[in-house]
């Protein structure tokens, strides 16, 4: 089959020129860096929210903080992106000061609120 590696080569070629691509972030402003973020934030939270949701032990406790820890692991690729997303349009060390300050302050709270978005569904 030729249509999965044409589809690599595509994926390849849009992660190499990505940041080529991608306006010089020192002339957007700051809600124009946010918007640009904001997917790899998104998409980062929606693999915790499905990894801890899928954990057995979810439906079992209060407290999450233990498996929010578990399911970082698993989701480490879109992690890294958010990090490396917010260091690029914020600058050097911004992506880890987001993630260890306001993106895991607010983790649980988004969690606990999607996570029974979906056990309603």
């Amino acid at each position: 089959m030729i249509v999965a590696p044409m589809l690599g080569v595509g994926l390849l070629t849009a992660v190499a020129l990505g940041p080529a691509l991608d306006p010089d972030p020192s002339t957007l402003s700051s809600a124009q860096k946010s918007a640009a973020v904001q997917p790899l934030v998104r998409r980062a939270t929606e693999c915790v929210v499905q990894t801890v949701a899928a954990d057995p032990r979810y439906r079992k406790t209060k407290d999450l903080g233990d498996l929010v820890i578990d399911a970082l692991s698993p989701c480490m690729t879109s992690v890294r992106a958010m990090i490396g997303g917010y260091d690029y349009y914020f600058g050097d060390g911004s992506g880890s000061e987001f993630f260890m300050g306001p993106y895991l302050e607010l983790l649980t709270k988004t969690l606990t609120k999607q996570t029974q978005d979906l056990s309603v569904h």
